[in-house]
This record gives C-alpha cells, structure tokens and sequence, in this order.
C-alpha cells in the first residue's frame, strides 16, 4: 500500500490520534467523565442485534436480543444482568476479605443488598421511549446509562471479523495478514508491526478479550511500519512479530485488536530463481499496458502425496515441498511482478482464500476462483485498472454435453464412442471473465484461464477441450460483447509441436493430424477442425515452462489477440542455471515445477 509523502504524514497524524484514543480505551481506570463504550452490531438481513460492553465490575457482556423487541424488555434484561455481576463482585470482595479470618469466633456483617441499577438510553440528551423497537432505539450516538455508569453507543462501527497472521514467516519475505472486515475496509484501517525486542523476551498479555486491545508491553519494540504488509529483515530472524491494527472506514475506526506471530521468524532461502526477474517488473505499468501472468503453481494436494516425494520430486527437499514453505514464495514471487492481471492453475481452496487473496489484495488486486475437483482456477485483476463485469465459467464435458454452441462438435465426438467416454470423464475447466477498464468504459476485455489434461496419450483429449474452449470464447468475446480482444492463458500441457498448438495458432486442425491417434488406434477420432480467432503466443516458444527430473518442455502459454493487443516486453525466464541450481525444479528457491510466464501488453 503505496501513498504520496503528504498522504502519509496525515495518516500518521491520525494514526497518533487513534493510538492515543487506545490508550485511553485500554487503561483499566477510566479518566473521570470520559465514557465507556457500548457497540452494537445491527444489519437488516438478520433478526437480531447484538449489544457488547462492559460492566463497571469489569465483566463483558454480550446480548443478543430480536431486533422488533421493545427497548424496555432490553434495558430490564441489562439492568438484571448488571445486578448479577454487582452480586458476584460483592460476594468476590466478600470471599477475599474474609479468607485470612477463618478462625474468628463468627461471621461479619451481611452487606446490603443491592438494588437494581437504573438503566436508560437517551438519545439527543432525551430519553428513548421504552417501547421503540430495538432496531430504531439503538442509534449512533446515543447514551446508555447503567447505574452511574456512561456508555456511548456506537452502532455499526467498523470491526475485524477475522484476523490472522501466517503460521510460517521468513525473512525477506512479505507477511500479509489474513483480515476480513465488517463496516470497513482495510485501506481506512490502521496498522503498526512490533518485533520481540530479544528472542523469549515476551511476556504473554494474560489473554481474554481485553487483550486484543492493550498496547505492546516493554519486550515488543516498533519496526517503524505501518502498513498492511512487513517484511521482516536478516535482523528479525528468532523473533516473533506482532501486528496491533485498528479498523475503519475512512471516515472512524473501531476498536483496536493485536495479534502476535505463533512462530519465529526463520532465515529465508536465500536468492531465489524469481529475485532476477524483478528487476524488471518493479513498477506498476502505466494505463497503457497490461502485465499479464500466467503460472501454474503446483497444488498442494499433489505436492504432498508419497508419488511426489519419491517419484516426481525426489530431489526437492521435503520441507521445500511443505505448503506453508511454498505459500511464501508464491506470495513473494507473484506480488514482486506487480502485474494486472494474474491466472493461476493448480489452486487449492483454502490456498486461494487464506493465502493469494489476502497477499494480492495487500497489492491491489481482487479474485475469482473456479473449482474443478480438488483444485482450481484463479484470475486476479489490479483494481485500480478494472472492474470485473461478468464470468462466464464451463466444465468442458458439461458443455459439450448440453450447451447447442458445441452441437457440430459433439456430433462428430459421439462417432467415436471410446474417445467420447475418456472426454466426458475429464474434469477440466474453462474461467473466463470479462473485465472493463476503470480510465475508458469503452475498452473490456476477455480473460481466459484453463488447465488441459495433463496425460502424455491424451493429445486428442485436449484438441477436443480446446475447441470447446476456443468456441465459447468467441461467444463471448464476439456474441456477448462484440469485438472485445482475448488474452487466452494457461496450462495447455502441449509443446508446440503438438495439434493443440497448430490448431491455436493455425486456426485448423486436419483430421489426418497424428494426435488423433494419440492413445492408440482404439481411440482414434479423426475430425477436422477450425476456429476464427487470430491468436498468438505473446511469450514465444520457450524452452520449457516445465522443468522436473523426468521431462522439460513448453507447456505454458499467454495466447493474445492479434487485432487489438501487441506485447512490448517479455519478461525474461530464469537461466538454465538458476533452473537447476537445485537439480530441477521444484525447490528450495522455486516454489512450483512450472515457471511463471510474465509479459507486457499493450492496446492497439
């Protein structure tokens, strides 16, 4: 999160300003007039609200209560639960005083008993009629009062409802902490990093709720950033980092909450085959260009298989292959090229939600995702750039099955029973999303995301999904939203010298073309095809885009429209020498078997 240097010394002021409100909100005795504070979370789709604050016997009280309640029936309920704590603090007060005088010849004097604290609301200095519905009572800024106690109601304010740091944190690397937020976004919200001041110096802050919101004790010392993501140095390994952040919206903020790292920071992997690669991409292009990513991943759910370690990657270190290891890299690598648009193959769920999302949108980029079976698609575009105004998502053997723009296809398919089978078993998929530039409404374009099948026999298989892919593009780039251009990325599990390659870049496929047979004569499937998109390969034919002990070839592309888009620059691969520092890939300093292909475009 970048701002110009004006920007930042005003949010510091306000940062000074809210810290020093924490203080206050944090201290346990309360400066003489200044009010409690009583939030209360209340939203339309839902029945009732919930009421928080804390009684002057320091418990916390957390109502919920039905949103067409009077507001009688709720300030009776916390008039009786006010009571009660003042009944377990007096006998508390009681047990205490009277422990070291177990031998007194008989008991003290009863204490009085208490009466019920009255409790009001007003609003405007005027009392709220108690039977005003909940839901119109409770409004921002009124006072409640329990007894002699002062609360300012604050009704909606902005507040985390999720809130947590990594599990693994190297130096050297971006920590970009998972957050959701209610009432607020996390660029009006407020963030400043602490580090252990020694290694084990730390003392724990005694936990329950009233922790999140206590200043960092003597043994944390500032790091000096306030943004959303640290990266910590050489000089932080050892240490455990700390995160104390207040939510807002631009306009207030809510209360504050401090999260500390369940690890220590560990030494990094050193130089990394991406590190070169930034030097290029330290920049986000201007409006002209679009930086274009496409990179396959490698899916957890196939890294951390015994076949993966003993077979695929036996050269790769085993904690290389661990997720957590990995998540840190892919964050590092993919925020360092500061693009505009991602797609990602090979990624699982939880991958998605509680790694990519929470480091690109730190970087300004939003998401969608597409599930296939145990992993996925992702395409993330830089908001500051696009809107995304529509997705247009297939499971290619579901399409092909039901949709009449495949009839022609699926006609000659179902001549070939056997190819037909291993087609419709096949569950690849196709994202695509149609994005509207922010700066000219006029200019969209279509981005489309898919992994082929993977099998080395299944050359035909893939000749058919592409054409099923090719054709919906052109619906939705030709029917949907005439003339818009296409940028096409992927795994396409074909080196150009297979009929997947010929037919995109040809525009045809002859049905005597050798892929047709490419499991056998049993299989066969001779069918002639064509498409009418003009597209080209905008990174070329590389050597390999896939590089592992057993096989390396091309298998990766970024297909783009040749009549609206030009590429200005490729982004330069990693050396044959850095690709196998390590043997192959992946390893400690790559974190997949794929290699990201990164390029410029630019509008005609």
């Amino acid at each position: 999160m970048w701002r110009l240097p004006g920007a930042r010394a005003a949010l510091r002021g306000v940062r000074a300003a809210v810290e020093r409100h924490s203080r206050a909100e944090a201290t346990t005795e309360t400066v003489a007039g200044a009010m409690e504070r009583a939030v209360v979370r209340c939203v339309p789709s839902e029945p009732k609200l919930s009421l928080s604050f804390v009684l002057a016997d320091g418990s916390h009280k957390n109502m919920q209560r039905d949103q067409s309640e009077p507001l009688g029936r709720a300030l009776s309920r916390i008039a009786t639960n006010a009571l009660k704590g003042h009944a377990k603090a007096a006998a508390a007060k009681k047990s205490r005083k009277n422990r070291p005088n177990v031998a007194c010849a008989g008991p003290g004097p009863e204490p009085a008993a208490a009466c019920e604290p009255v409790v009001k609301l007003y609003y405007r200095e005027e009392a709220v009629a108690e039977d005003v519905l909940n839901v119109d009572a409770w409004q921002d800024g009124a006072v409640l009062q329990i007894g002699d106690v002062k609360y300012k109601v604050e009704r909606n304010p902005p507040a985390f409802t999720e809130l947590q740091l990594p599990c693994y944190i190297m130096a050297g690397f971006p920590v970009c902490p998972k957050l959701s937020l209610e009432f607020g976004d996390p660029a009006g919200s407020l963030f400043r990093w602490y580090k252990e001041a020694k290694p084990g110096s730390a003392e724990p802050d005694g936990g329950g709720p009233s922790s999140l919101s206590r200043l960092p004790s003597p043994s944390w010392t500032e790091t000096g950033v306030d943004e959303r993501v640290y990266t910590p140095s050489i000089a932080d390994i050892g240490l455990r980092l700390k995160l104390h952040c207040t939510p807002g919206n631009g306009q207030r903020f809510g209360p504050s909450r401090e999260l500390e790292s369940v690890c220590l920071v560990e030494a990094g992997p050193g130089t990394c085959t991406f590190d070169h690669r930034h030097l290029y991409t330290k920049k986000v292009t201007d409006d002209a260009l679009i930086r274009t990513v496409s990179y396959n991943i490698l899916a957890d759910t196939y890294a951390q298989t015994e076949f993966s370690r003993t077979v695929l990657y036996p050269y790769c270190a085993p904690y290389a292959l661990e997720l957590d290891y990995r998540q840190n890299l892919i964050q590092k690598e993919l925020t360092g090229y500061n693009a505009d648009l991602i797609c990602l193959q090979e990624v699982d769920r939880n991958v998605f939600t509680d790694s990519l999302v929470p480091a690109l949108e730190a970087f300004g980029l939003e998401g969608v995702f597409r599930i296939k079976q145990q992993e996925g698609l992702a395409t993330f575009y830089r908001k500051s750039k696009f809107i995304l105004l529509s997705q247009h998502d297939i499971s290619f053997h579901e399409a092909l099955e039901s949709d009449p723009l495949h009839k022609e296809l699926l006609e000659k398919v179902v001549l070939y029973p056997s190819a037909q089978e291993r087609v419709f078993q096949r569950s690849s998929v196709l994202q695509v999303s149609v994005l509207q530039s922010t700066k000219d409404s006029s200019k969209k374009i279509c981005v489309a995301n898919t992994h082929l099948y993977w099998h080395p026999k299944g050359g035909y298989i893939r000749l058919i999904q592409m054409a099923v892919a090719l054709t919906h593009i052109r619906h939705v780039s030709c029917d949907l939203y005439p003339g818009i251009p296409v940028i096409f990325c992927g795994d396409f599990n074909s080196t150009p010298s297979t009929g997947m390659y010929h037919f995109v870049i040809n525009g045809n496929i002859p049905e005597d073309h050798e892929d047709w047979a490419s499991n056998g004569e049993e299989e066969r499937c001779n069918m002639s095809l064509t498409h009418f998109l003009k597209l080209k390969s905008a990174c070329g034919e590389p050597a390999y885009t896939n590089y592992v002990g057993g096989f390396h070839g091309c298998l990766d592309y970024i297909f783009i429209d040749l009549n609206a888009l030009e590429v200005e620059q490729v982004i330069p691969l990693p050396s044959h020498e850095e690709v196998t520092t390590h043997q192959a890939l992946p390893s400690v300093s790559h974190p997949s078997d794929h290699i990201a292909l990164v390029c410029d475009l630019k509008w005609k």
